[in-house]
């Protein structure tokens, strides 16, 4: 039931990507505004938030305990179905990255920034960035958001059921939308710690998915790589395992001057479909899992 209940969530939650409904931001942000007022002097307290966290998760697995010891245990998979209809999901990344895309095209670079500064990193959102740099920055924010809110929730998922997904899910929620700013830093490092292993995964995934030659050659600085953040694995196994440039601007428009207008949206779709097949090897991969009696 474990390879079901996801696929039915992750079909869902596709479609309501698609129409841009149910974002989950929007809840745990007004779940996290409770810790909006802090003591002078601890903005950076982590506490508070592991709480709002862990409160959740201990009730989901409560509940799911006493159902299993109950006669309605059968509802387990309904709420486990709901729950990760929940916690993933990235809304409105297809409508920026459409405009984006047209924008692109018609080489109007101010109207693609434009349509792309909200998704960029805070830090970036006001930098004078090359087309270059915000297509590299952008094709990152994709590929961490849906790590984030689809393999992250997915790993921890199938190793610890629910409630460990909602914990990682919500140490994300946590690195991103925290009303202390000063505390983000923190939990980034947090939330670094539980996808360590999945985003390993992933980068691992994307050579069975891409080309698999070029991933061997960036294999060592992903895979075994020690210091690097999940950002970082992803890019640069992402660009290993893509061909024709779609990762490198630079590269593309040396070789294919004539193209540049096109690459925006070549490079966008060539990282989603990298990201679909690579999601496809994963269910693959637990439907073996669930069929050897693993999971």
């Amino acid at each position: 039931m474990v390879l079901l209940v996801f696929l039915l969530a992750y079909l869902v939650r596709r479609r309501l990507d698609a129409a841009d409904l149910m974002d989950g931001d929007r809840l745990w942000r007004h779940w996290f505004h409770q810790g909006s007022r802090v003591s002078a002097g601890q903005e950076t307290s982590v506490l508070m938030g592991l709480l709002l966290v862990a409160l959740p998760a201990l009730i989901v697995g409560l509940v799911l305990h006493l159902l299993w010891q109950t006669s309605w245990k059968f509802m387990v998979y309904p709420v486990e179905l709901v729950g990760l209809v929940f916690l993933m999901g990235a809304p409105g990344w297809r409508q920026v990255l459409q405009a984006y895309s047209e924008a692109w095209s018609r080489g109007d670079m101010q109207a693609a920034w434009h349509h792309a500064r909200d998704r960029l990193p805070a830090r970036e959102r006001g930098a004078a960035l090359s087309p270059e740099a915000m297509h590299l920055s952008l094709s990152r924010a994709l590929m961490v958001a849906v790590f984030g809110r689809f393999f992250l929730v997915a790993f921890w998922f199938v190793v610890g059921g629910l409630p460990a997904a909602l914990l990682a899910r919500g140490v994300l929620a946590l690195s991103e939308l925290w009303p202390q700013a000063g505390a983000r830093p923190r939990f980034a490092r947090i939330y670094e710690w539980a996808a360590w292993l999945p985003v390993r995964l992933v980068a691992l995934t994307f050579g069975i998915a891409g080309d698999l030659a070029g991933w061997l050659r960036v294999a060592r600085n992903t895979v075994g790589a020690v210091g690097k953040n999940a950002g970082d694995i992803l890019m640069i196994s992402a660009d290993g395992s893509l061909t024709g440039y779609a990762l490198d601007p630079s590269g593309f428009s040396r070789m294919h001057p004539d193209e540049w207008t096109g690459f925006g949206g070549r490079s966008l779709a060539a990282v989603r479909d990298l990201l679909n097949r690579t999601m496809l090897v994963w269910l693959c991969l637990l439907a073996l899992l669930v069929i050897s009696g693993a999971v």
